[in-house]
């Protein structure tokens, strides 16, 4: 892979994660609840307001990221530590989708829903673009990827015990913050459960071809 094609799918899975923190902003605003892995930084955001919503995205991929060194060990690609800054950029994208939808009024119930919708099909968007960059996975599929790679199990199988995992460990800790009351947890986090897998492989299938050919040209 030349360096020219490298630096085009680093740019790719920039971009990808844009419209992912876009995606979680949208949901966000909705407060109908957003998707598992954001869940857990989505209920700190709610008890220790003094960190936005994407600081807390930040700190919840680092911890996903020693993580993966607590379960690699030895494994553990020094490539990968590129997860840090990445996040970095996921936490502030996050942020700036916040700032940039907050001027939109959500009075009622169906417009709520709609947000959480629309920033379900953002982030399945956005995952799809960094699915085909293929460069590095973000921290929650990487952390994913080294239990399923460490323990033998399916991929997709530790995937959903980890989804369901950070929703629980969300419901929990919004018990303890909350006097026993769920909070950041909604219908949102179900929806978005439940379709952005399926919005990443449409929006797979109709990007990856025309993105390969600018990523990787054939020569005439």
């Amino acid at each position: 892979m030349s360096k020219t094609e490298i630096a085009k799918r680093y740019i790719l899975f920039i971009i990808g994660l844009f419209f992912a923190a876009i995606g979680v902003a949208f949901t966000k605003h909705g407060e109908l609840g957003v998707s598992p892995i954001s869940s857990v930084a989505n209920v700190m955001s709610f008890k220790f307001s003094f960190f936005s919503l994407g600081t807390w995205l930040i700190i919840w991929n680092c911890v996903l990221i020693v993580g993966q060194i607590i379960v690699l060990r030895s494994k553990f690609q020094l490539i990968q530590l590129l997860q840090v800054p990445l996040s970095f950029l996921f936490g502030w994208f996050t942020d700036f989708g916040m700032w940039m939808v907050s001027a939109i009024p959500v009075p009622a119930y169906p417009a709520r829903l709609a947000m959480v919708l629309i920033g379900t099909v953002i982030l399945g968007f956005g995952i799809s673009l960094s699915v085909t960059a293929n460069v590095i996975l973000n921290s929650g599929e990487a952390f994913v990827k080294a239990v399923s790679d460490t323990t033998g199990r399916e991929f997709g199988n530790v995937k959903i015990v980890f989804d369901i995992s950070n929703v629980i460990l969300a419901i929990l800790l919004s018990l303890i913050f909350f006097d026993f009351s769920i909070v950041g947890i909604r219908e949102g986090t179900v929806i978005a459960a439940l379709l952005t897998g399926v919005v990443v492989k449409i929006c797979s299938k109709i990007v990856k071809k025309p993105l390969e050919a600018i990523l990787c040209p054939k020569a005439d």
